[in-house]
């Protein structure tokens, strides 16, 4: 926490106390119905409301017990401390005392001996609050009392009413709870008394002559003492001073005159203390045996000290100050050198307020000595305007005769509302903010840089009449704009308060929801456009002239009305706002387009965000609105919305627990998150670092949450965001908040009750929400926010696991290579706390450039055949194992202990793939890699990785190099490869050669069977038969004697199951496994039917093996079957519509012949290319459904046949740029920047054809499409089609493939001839 707003004071005599208990500084007061208790400057003890009444009045703490006493007009409640041992100081609630109805408001309080507290009003009353509270004590006055105070040690009472000359003192004659009465003497004076304060005695429990001190409207301060202890009069007038002729300034000037006079009371036991300790510290620091300024300020402060005098200040509104000393207080006879001169001085700064309101310009003074090396004594200055100032200075400055520039600093300033936060508007560039109440009640606060301790400045207030819908502040808080009801008004905040400028009203269809500033040209500030939106979508623009130069020129124009608007859109609005600036202000572009800054949000009932902008036509006196983004999230009836200015966008459901992220550019969910019940989200803030990385605050009533951009990660499926903070306010005040928002020094500002809440930056990376990120194992310490976030989504070094992974998935193995080699070579003599370069002295060009073409063709991306192999040493083996070895035993200051475990596992994945890499295309290299990668993954978490995804199934399935793959995978599991192995690396769904795929299904079926000692044959029953060998199974069950179902089952199998009532047997035992939940031997018996679709279904829906369910599919009836045909279209293609898996939609409509489709699903919604499409889940939108990796295979199966040419085709130029420039950003948000401008900067985008599509077979050849022509495209649309059948699933399959893939199998298309 940087600073603390903690309310504004009460303007009343007893609203601040200060006491030192038990060797703690307790300082207090009251503000509204809030008790805020402070144990030093910026340390908040706690915050006490009092939620049954409305502002409270008066304030008193027991030195003695602790206890603080706070008055309202209905009651007066005791609160005792605890927990101070434990060092968790708190208050709680003792009791409340009820007041007399008919008593009034204006309460004072004072505390006695043993507990005891007085409350003073239309009559005295004295309670006990010990052991329990009772009354003990009343007396009925004339006339209200203004002020009532105990002695020290409790025998008089000094009272006195309003506009009063007397003061009344009352004389304790017995103690006990029963007996307690008082008499009572005068002390008169000329006229009405305004203050009084008792001597504090050197030790409470000595017997002490009573001193008061008294102010009366003469501008004297009285001294009263008990000069005869005998006598009938209880204290006689000792001496006086006159306050207005003791502060005479040496250059009198008429405009530093003032006749206010404020004075306070030092006690001889603080300033002899005091001053011990400040001389004690001088002598061991030698700065007394030094001839200067300080030496001799010491020995005049030393001086004085000596008789322990009471030290009486006076001074006047402009820093003019004596000090007066008062010896012998009390004594028959007073010398005149009882009351001497200690200093006249100037530059005492006190920040008074000159206002016109009386009860303003008045200001209490309250001094304390505190123990403290840099600051002994302490002055509270309690201004009646709402401010106390915590000033502190040393004595010995704040005394010396000599000329000082700057006697005393203001630590802190206390300040703010009077009733709860509703609402905080912060400025464009965040350096101003308006926070308002309620009570249409507004502050304006500047921010302050350069070394300014506090962290906002109270500028001005502000007033209003009418209830305030929105604010905006204009030229950093000078000038405030408001929106009501049916008006708006414009308010000069350069004076204080702030000053209504105009009020205008408007008539506009719906109620207003929006008040936003238009963007402005940069070079003109002097001309403002504001503008207002009504639910009904119409608007008004107000044009505000303001002063170039605020300060010389203090008039502002009227606002005038420069058009009218309607915004172009068919549904309604429900809630528009002005986006979060996020640290940047908003120009006016030439051009009107998508590029232009957002300066508003709407959201629609079904859950519609658009995002805004405009631009004005001067010329025409117009306004123009523009939709930069639209994204359909499906969040109906959302109840909160938020977005910034670099298109980022937070939603909030109906429940108010749900909260989703989203970029509005690609209209991508980026996070999703619900919270428990009890935590309902009620405000979000944005903002970002100086690099544009993003932050978004989520308030909740008693906390805020910070979450930050994290990496794309499409490899471990990671989160996009994650919260890094958690600001918890429940042990500074009970209050819920009531709004935040960012400043623009990326502090944060949050307001809860009448408080104001200023966090700075610092951030902890041991906190559990950080350590969890995977920071680099260096950043130990306090670090800032900024740096925190740029280190959590800044730019990849080139040797961080997920850039070479990317790299291998771009097709730059080779660069990988050298990656690994230059990483190899860094770590020679590498130690811990070295640097390490980025780069490994490799040059970005080397992963920008394009080289010769590689296996593949189509990829078009460096290959690992090129020179670039040549200059990596011939023994990679030697390198991997050094390098791993250099890892194991250094820290890279670069990466996390995770990630560099991550890079080891990578590095070892390449050497594998390095052995192979000549017998093996760039496809089958990409699903090996990460195939290994998954299962040595495996064995460090087997829970969090079930298989590999479908990418690296497709890869595998448009790999020619299938055959040593599948021998590799099965090496993986030992030769002994069950089903749910072959189902870890998805054998069957990427394998096309059915007799290989038909060959690796027995051996499937053989080691299931194998697989335990007893070799049970019902666990290989659904592979046979789906092989159609029954008779294998049946010769396997004649050697299962120990099985009791052996004999059955054998005289089952034995018969003719083309025969309808062995058919109908085995549907018996089929659905009677089904009731016994024996899914997979019921499916058995569905094939011993015949019945494969029953088959796959129970494969499908009750054991949920969407594998098993094709693999038994295409080795039944292979690829061209019925039922795998309606498998893929009614299952498969409707769920990766359903969960936005654009993998899985690729290989289905390749499976069906569908092969443009399958080039289409790569950039199109899956969804929109099905005859039933079926709105996606939410989670359908996440970025993790556009894989950068997914224009890798665009561009590689667009040019391979002509169908893949027909899809590439339909899509239009800019559905494809927007694809190109799409995956770059995703590159950008993954840290992978050399990989986005490699692929901006090499691809190659289809020329169009001009000649018209036809369905027939003279329409244009798409070969003329690509810009390279080749002679390998495979001519795959001999066979005609309906037009209905280009939709999947609609229309019969060809009865035979004309050309069944041979790119895949040629030996000449493999190695690019």
């Amino acid at each position: 926490m940087r600073a603390i707003l903690p309310g504004k004071p009460q303007a009343r005599l007893q609203a601040l106390c200060t006491t030192e208990w038990e060797g703690l500084r307790l300082v207090a007061y009251i503000s509204g119905n809030g008790l805020i208790i402070f144990s030093g400057p910026d340390n908040l003890v706690q915050t006490i409301y009092n939620n049954d009444c409305e502002a409270l009045t008066a304030l008193s703490i027991d030195e003695a017990s602790g206890k603080i006493a706070t008055a309202s007009s209905r009651e007066i409640h005791v609160y005792r401390p605890y927990g101070k041992e434990d060092g968790l100081l708190k208050w709680s609630l003792q009791c409340a005392i009820p007041r007399p109805e008919q008593e009034p408001e204006d309460v004072t309080l004072s505390w006695g001996t043993d507990e005891e507290l007085l409350v003073g009003s239309s009559a005295l009353r004295l309670f006990q609050t010990a052991p329990e509270e009772a009354e003990i004590w009343f007396r009925s006055l004339s006339k209200p009392t203004r002020i009532a105070l105990f002695s020290c040690d409790a025998d008089l009472i000094a009272s006195t009413g309003y506009y009063d000359r007397l003061i009344k003192l009352w004389r304790r004659q017995s103690y006990g709870a029963d007996d307690t009465r008082f008499d009572f003497t005068y002390l008169p004076h000329p006229t009405a008394v305004t203050a009084i304060q008792w001597r504090r005695p050197h030790t409470r429990v000595q017997a002490s002559d009573h001193v008061l001190y008294s102010i009366c409207g003469d501008q004297r301060l009285r001294i009263w003492a008990a000069m005869n202890q005998h006598g009938v009069q209880g204290l006689q007038l000792w001496a006086e001073i006159d306050m207005q002729a003791s502060v005479q300034p040496r250059q009198p000037n008429p405009a530093l005159r003032s006749k206010d006079r404020f004075a306070f009371i030092i006690d001889s036991q603080d300033f002899s203390r005091t001053t011990a300790a400040t001389v004690a510290k001088a002598a061991r620091s030698g700065v007394v045996k030094v001839e200067s300024k300080e030496q001799h300020a010491l020995g005049h402060l030393a001086e004085v000290a000596k008789s322990s005098p009471e030290i009486c200040v006076v001074l006047d509104r402009h820093g003019h100050m004596s000090a007066w000393g008062l010896e012998n207080i009390g004594c028959k006879t007073r010398k005149p050198t009882d009351v001497f001169n200690i200093a006249h001085i100037e530059n005492f700064e006190v920040s008074f307020l000159d206002s016109a309101n009386p009860m303003d310009r008045n200001t209490q003074l309250v001094p304390f000595c505190w123990v403290q090396p840099y600051a002994p004594f302490v002055l509270l200055a309690h201004h009646f305007d709402g401010r106390i100032e915590w000033l502190e200075c040393r004595l010995e400055e704040l005394f010396a005769p000599s000329p000082r520039q700057k006697r005393t600093r203001r630590k802190i300033l206390w300040t703010g509302h009077d009733g709860p936060v509703k609402k905080i508007v912060r400025s464009p560039s965040g350096k101003a903010v308006i926070s308002r109440t309620n009570d249409n009640e507004a502050l304006i606060w500047t921010q302050g840089f350069g070394g300014n301790d506090l962290g906002l400045t109270r500028r001005s207030s502000l007033k209003c009449p009418e209830h305030i819908h929105r604010s905006w502040l204009l030229k950093e808080g000078d000038f405030v704009v408001n929106l009501h009801h049916a008006s708006i008004s414009l308010w000069d905040a350069r004076v204080s308060p702030a000053a209504q400028v105009a009020s205008i009203p408007f008539n506009l269809e719906g109620h207003p929801i929006c008040l936003v500033q238009l963007p402005e040209p940069r070079f003109d500030t002097t001309i403002i456009h504001i503008t207002i939106i009504t639910s009904k979508k119409k608007g008004i623009v107000w044009e505000i002239l303001l002063p170039e130069d605020s300060a010389r020129q203090p008039h502002v124009r009227r606002p005038s009305v420069l058009c009218t608007f309607e915004l172009d859109i068919i549904d309604n609005i429900v809630f528009m706002l002005p986006v979060d600036p996020a640290g940047s202000a908003v120009w006016t572009s030439s051009t009107l387009d998508t590029f232009s800054k957002d300066i508003a949000i709407s959201y629609s009932h079904d859950g519609r965000l658009r995002t805004w902008t405009a631009a004005l036509n001067s010329d025409e006196s117009a306004v123009e609105w523009l939709v930069t983004s639209t994204v359909e999230t499906g969040i109906r009836e959302p109840s909160l919305a938020s977005a910034s200015s670099i298109r980022k966008a937070a939603l909030v459901d109906s429940s108010k627990t749900g909260l989703t992220i989203w970029d509005m550019r690609s209209g991508q969910l980026e996070y999703s998150v619900q919270y428990e019940d009890l935590d309902l989200i009620r405000d979000l803030d944005w903002s970002s670092t100086p690099d544009d990385q993003a932050l978004l605050a989520v308030g909740f009533p008693h906390k805020v949450v910070v979450l930050a951009q994290l990496r794309y990660d499409y490899l471990n499926v990671g989160a996009a965001w994650a919260p890094i903070r958690s600001i918890n306010i429940k042990d500074s005040t009970p209050h819920p908040i009531g709004d935040s928002t960012w400043l623009g020094s990326g502090n944060l500002l949050v307001g809860a009750g009448n408080q104001l809440f200023v966090y700075d930056q610092t951030v902890d990376p041991s906190d559990d929400m950080i350590s969890s990120l995977s920071l680099p194992v260096h950043k130990q310490g306090q670090m800032n926010l900024f740096d925190l976030v740029t280190l959590l989504n800044g730019p990849l070094p080139l040797f961080h696991p997920q850039f070479l992974s990317q790299c291998v998935l771009a097709g730059k193995l080779g660069q990988v290579n050298r990656v690994v080699h230059g990483l190899y070579k860094a770590l020679k003599f590498f130690t811990d706390g070295d640097a390490l370069d980025n780069f490994v002295s490799l040059s970005p060009e080397a992963f920008i450039v394009e080289a010769q073409t590689s296996n593949d063709g189509a990829l078009g991306y460096n290959t690992r055949y090129g020179s670039i192999d040549e200059e990596i040493e011939p023994d990679f083996g030697e390198v991997v194992a050094s390098l791993n070895e250099a890892l194991s035993r250094a820290s890279i200051p670069q990466l996390s202990s995770q990630e560099q475990m991550h890079l080891t596992d990578m590095v070892d994945c390449v050497s594998t793939v390095n052995k192979h890499q000549r017998s093996m295309d760039d496809n089958a290299t990409r699903y090996l890699l990460f195939f290994r990668q998954h299962m040595i993954r495996k064995s460090q978490a087997p829970s969090d990785h079930a298989s590999v995804t479908y990418r690296e199934i497709v890869w595998a399935y448009h790999s020619s190099s299938q055959d040593i793959l599948v021998d590799l995978t099965s090496r993986q599991f030992h030769g002994r490869m069950l089903w749910e192995d072959a189902r870890e690396c998805g054998l069957f769904m990427w394998m096309t050669d059915l007799n290989a795929l038909r060959s690796q299904f027995e051996i499937i079926a053989r080691n299931e069977y194998a697989k335990t000692d007893e070799k049970n044959p019902i666990d290989c029953s659904l592979f046979y038969l789906a092989l159609r060998k029954k008779n294998v199974l049946l010769g396997l069950w004649r050697m299962a004697a120990w099985n009791r179902e052996q004999a059955s089952t054998q005289r089952l199998l034995s018969n003719n199951f083309q025969e309808a009532r062995w058919k109908t047997a085995a549907l018996k035992n089929a659905y009677a496994l089904l009731g016994k939940r024996r899914f997979g031997y019921a499916a058995a018996f569905f094939l011993l039917a015949g019945n494969l679709q029953d088959a796959v279904n129970v494969c499908l829906h009750q054991m949920r093996d969407l594998q098993l369910a094709v693999a038994v599919a295409r080795v039944y009836e292979g690829d061209d079957g019925s039922v795998l045909r309606l498998l893929l279209k009614d299952k498969v293609l409707p769920q990766a519509a359903f969960e936005g898996d654009r993998w899985l939609a690729t290989w289905a409509f390749w499976m069906l012949g569908k092969r443009d489709l399958a080039v289409r699903s790569l950039i199109s919604p899956v969804h929109t290319l099905l005859d039933t499409p079926e709105s996606p889940k939410m989670q359908a939108r996440s970025y993790l459904a556009n894989d950068p990796a997914l224009v890798v295979l665009y561009k590689q199966l667009r040019g391979k046949t002509l169908q893949t040419l027909k899809g590439a085709s339909r899509i239009s130029p800019k559905e494809e740029w927007d694809f190109v420039i799409q995956n770059a950003r995703l590159y950008d948000r993954m840290g992978c920047d050399l990989l986005a401008l490699d692929l901006v900067r090499n691809w190659e985008f289809l020329v169009p054809t001009k000649e018209v599509p036809s369905q027939t077979e003279d329409g244009p050849d798409p070969r003329k499409m690509l810009r390279r022509r080749s002679s390998l495209v495979v001519d795959d649309l001999s066979s005609p089609k309906s037009p209905t059948g280009m939709k999947a699933g609609v229309g019969k399959p060809p009865a035979q493939k004309v050309f069944e893939e041979p790119e895949a199998n040629s030996l000449l298309d493999n190695f690019g001839f």
